[in-house]
């Protein structure tokens, strides 16, 4: 009877291990499995999204970038060149006759900007005033120099920063605040002193 009890037993212990192993197997298989479902389904879901938009190939993107650097080169123009170089110098000192970052006067910052592009003008604002054609100020582009006169004499030049619906806008050396950008048409200052425009760059 003993005998029989202690079989009994062993066979139980068998019979369990080989459930546990069975068990194991199984967990291990569904695992397997549900990795192999989940990846079936991401390779369907993209080939359904191909249907409506084509995956972008790397070379897809070079192409794209390309494209857009083409696109703002060519519609970077020598005026936008003058106007980035002008700009970096936003905040330099006035210095009567200077002509260097360390301190301009008018006409010596409109002299050293243009310098940079190859072209050369006097160091003086009512010589610069008969440099280039003369425009209507409404017809003036970025890049364009502004003349203001006080008792019919040219005394002040600017540089054409923006001319739009917002106003018209120059970049100038100030005497009080150095490199500034000013809205001439809202400037009680400006405005009556502004008698013409000249182009320079065309």
């Amino acid at each position: 009877m003993q005998a029989f009890i202690v079989k009994s037993i062993h066979l139980a212990l068998r019979i369990l291990v080989t459930v546990w192993m069975f068990l194991v197997d199984a967990i291990t298989i569904i695992k397997n499995d549900w990795k192999q479902i989940l990846l079936l389904g991401t390779v369907v879901f993209a080939v359904k999204c191909t249907a409506f938009k084509p995956i972008s190939t790397v070379e897809d993107v070079k192409v794209e970038e390309s494209t857009s650097e083409t696109i703002s080169s060519e519609h970077f123009t020598i005026r936008d060149e003058v106007l980035n170089f002008a700009q970096k110098y936003k905040g330099a000192a006035y210095k009567y006759g200077g002509t260097t970052p360390k301190g301009f006067d008018c006409s010596g910052f409109t002299f050293f900007v243009m310098n940079e592009f190859d072209v050369k003008l006097p160091h003086n604002s009512a010589a610069q005033s008969k440099i280039g054609k003369k425009i209507p100020t409404d017809k003036a582009q970025r890049g364009d120099l502004l003349f203001f006169e006080n008792k019919g004499k040219v005394n002040h030049v600017g540089m054409v920063y923006s001319n739009d619906k917002d106003g018209l806008y120059m970049i100038h050396s100030s005497s009080k605040r150095g490199i500034v950008i000013d809205n001439v048409t809202t400037s009680s200052y400006w405005k009556p002193r502004l008698k013409f425009a000249r182009s320079i760059l065309d």
